[in-house]
Parts: C-alpha cells; structure tokens; sequence
C-alpha cells in the first residue's frame, strides 16, 4: 500500500488538489485493493450554472436529503479488472458492456461507488457551458473534428487511450480536468431512463447509491410539467413524441419528423422494427429539442440535461426512440463529429446493448 499511498500523494500535489485517488473495498484476498484516479468536483448550486435555476445545491450533490460538499468523478473512462472498475490513464476503455453490467462494475467497488449518474454528467456539462469551455475529444477518428491537429493514441478500432489527448479535451481545459467527455466512446449513465416515450428519473442523486436500477424498480419517478415527481403512468406526465403523425416510417436509420416533449406519446418512431433494433431512430441537434405548443418543460429538465438549458450548444446531438425502454448514453463516440460533446444524449438503447463504441465511468459519493 506504500506504493499507492506515494502516488495518492504526488496525484494531489501534481494538480494542487483537484485529482486524488480512491481506493475501492478490499478485493478480501488479504487486503488486496487497487487505486483510480478521480477528479474532485466541490458542490456548486444550480443558480450559478443556469440563470433561473434555484439557488439550491444542483441535483448531483444531494442524495436523499442529504448535501454533498463534493462528488468524486472518475477522471478517465473506466477499464476493468477483477470485475470492478477503474479509471487510469492511458488504457483501451471498457467497451462491449451493457447498462446492467456497467452498474455492477461500479457498484462492486464498495459503499459510494456508482455508475456515474445522468445528474452527475449535467452538472458537469452545465458548469463547462457556463465557465465558457465546452472541451474538444476523440470524435473524429482518433482526432477532433474541428481541430485535426488535437489527436489522442489508437488503441481499439478509433477509440484512443484514456487521457492520452491534449488538456483541450478535458471537461475545464487543464491537466486536473475529466477527460474524454467529448466523443472516444459513449458512456451509459445512470438514474434516467425513457419508457415507452415517458420521462423517468430517481430522484435527486439518489442513483448514487446501490439503488434497483431494474426494468421494474419502483424507484423510478415521472415528472408533470411543474417539475412535480410522481408515479410513472400518472396521466399528464412528460414524454418524448414524435410530431409526425402515427406510426413513422424509416427511411435508412431515421425516422421523419422531429422529436417534441409532450404530455402524451401518441405517435411511436417506428415500431416496426425489434425494440432491439438500431433502425428507427429520431436524431436532431439536442439545441434544437422543444416542447409541443402549450407545453411547459420544467427547469428540473434543463438541470439535468434532459432539455436544452439554453442556445449556444454547438452541433451536440440528440438521438431517441420513444418505443420500450431506452437507458441514457452520453458524450458520442468516435465517428460523432460536430454531434459528440458533453451536451450529446442518446436515447436509442436497451439496457442490453453494447458494443465496441460504449464503454462508461463510475463515481464516488461519501456517504
């Protein structure tokens, strides 16, 4: 542990504080416990990230009632080992992983550690948006697309090295600052998810802890237009429709039309196809995703990076298919472009996809 405890020492002195290192549970082979690299992000309210907003902690730091004066975020995309995650530099991410395998990776580590939640990845996006960088990354083949000068090292396919990219690509543009939020490969992202169309979300950062995360949790909450969490399936509730008519038609992967929040869903995208399936979806700049006339989209929407919070988001995507249950993906991936960025949210996905282009991160919360 020696070892460890010089590099926890150098890591903090290197970036004035700002990165540290955790180590999860003893792997209870005699003491045996392994480091990741974290960047510290101190608790921030929500009025200073979006004009409007309450004057209260942002959703990410609070876990029941509870206000965190901080959360750990991994500073590289995650690999694994021992069936556990971990964030270290300069390795292939973990891809060919689902939602439920990610969440067990991350959990195993011990009390605290989760899968780097939906509220985390707004925040974090929100606070880049308001300080004026929106970090660059891998999101063009190895390069960044509007600078093809910045390129990181090719481990997998196009995907690069964690952190092997330039401090442009790093969520507050330093060298303590999370890397590979932009692109390299998609990260899943807990505590959200749409089903059948509507909006659902665990409450607060609660996802945070080893909550059910399941198809059939009754943990998950819908929300009505005044920001209000109730029951999924209460009438009135927030939903991704299509505003094409009917049942919509494909053509090549997309759907015609646009997505719309609403309060019903009454036109699915493309039902035709297996719910596993990639054809059909709805895709559009994520700036670009409204309300139908007449409805309201809370502020709560906006604080977790379910609606645009404001106009100046890039060409940051938005991907959807209000058909089955789709879990949250963020960032892009390699192949992206302009539509990778911390801002970008794919709703197209079962918990049981994976693939070589998504991979994820986990987090730490003291609890």
């Amino acid at each position: 542990m020696s070892n460890f405890d010089d590099l926890k020492l150098a890591v903090e002195a290197l970036s004035g504080g700002k990165n540290t290192v955790l180590f999860d549970d003893d792997l209870g082979t005699g003491g045996e416990s392994f480091p990741s690299i974290m960047v510290r992000i101190p608790k921030f309210t929500s009025l200073s990230v979006l004009e409007g907003a309450p004057n209260a902690p942002h959703p990410m730091f609070v876990v029941d009632d509870l206000e965190l004066p901080e959360v750990f975020i991994s500073k590289y995309q995650n690999i694994v080992m021992h069936d556990r995650a971990y964030s270290l530099p300069f390795k292939d991410p973990k891809v060919y992983i689902d939602f439920d395998q990610a969440k067990a990776c991350s959990e195993a580590k011990g009390v605290g550690w989760h899968l780097m939640t939906n509220a985390e990845y707004a925040g974090i996006a929100l606070w880049c948006l308001k300080n004026g960088f929106m970090p660059r990354g891998n999101n063009n083949y190895g390069a960044d697309h509007s600078a093809a000068h910045e390129r990181g090292r090719i481990t997998g396919e196009s995907r690069t090295a964690t952190g092997s990219g330039p401090v442009s690509w790093n969520h507050d543009g330093s060298d303590a600052g999370i890397c590979d939020l932009n692109g390299n490969v998609w990260e899943w992202a807990g505590g959200f998810r749409v089903l059948n169309g509507e909006i659902q979300i665990i409450p607060h950062n609660n996802a945070g802890k080893h909550l059910d995360q399941s198809a059939t949790s009754t943990q998950w909450k819908a929300i009505l237009q005044d920001g209000t969490l109730v029951a999924p399936g209460t009438a009135g509730t927030l939903k991704f429709d299509n505003s094409v008519a009917g049942d919509a038609t494909q053509t090549g992967h997309k759907v015609s039309g646009t997505t719309v929040i609403s309060t019903t869903r009454t036109n699915p995208m493309y039902t035709g196809g297996d719910v596993n399936d990639y054809f059909g979806e709805q895709n559009q700049s994520f700036e670009s995703l409204a309300a139908k006339s007449g409805v309201t989209i809370p502020m709560l929407l906006k604080l977790l990076g379910i609606a645009p919070p404001s106009t100046g988001l890039g060409g940051d995507h938005f991907w959807c298919r209000n058909y089955g249950e789709r879990l949250p993906l963020r960032g892009g991936d390699w192949a992206d472009a302009a539509r990778a960025g911390v801002f970008a949210l794919s709703l197209n996905d079962p918990r049981a996809s994976s693939g070589g282009s998504v991979g994820f991160r986990a987090a730490f919360v003291n609890l």
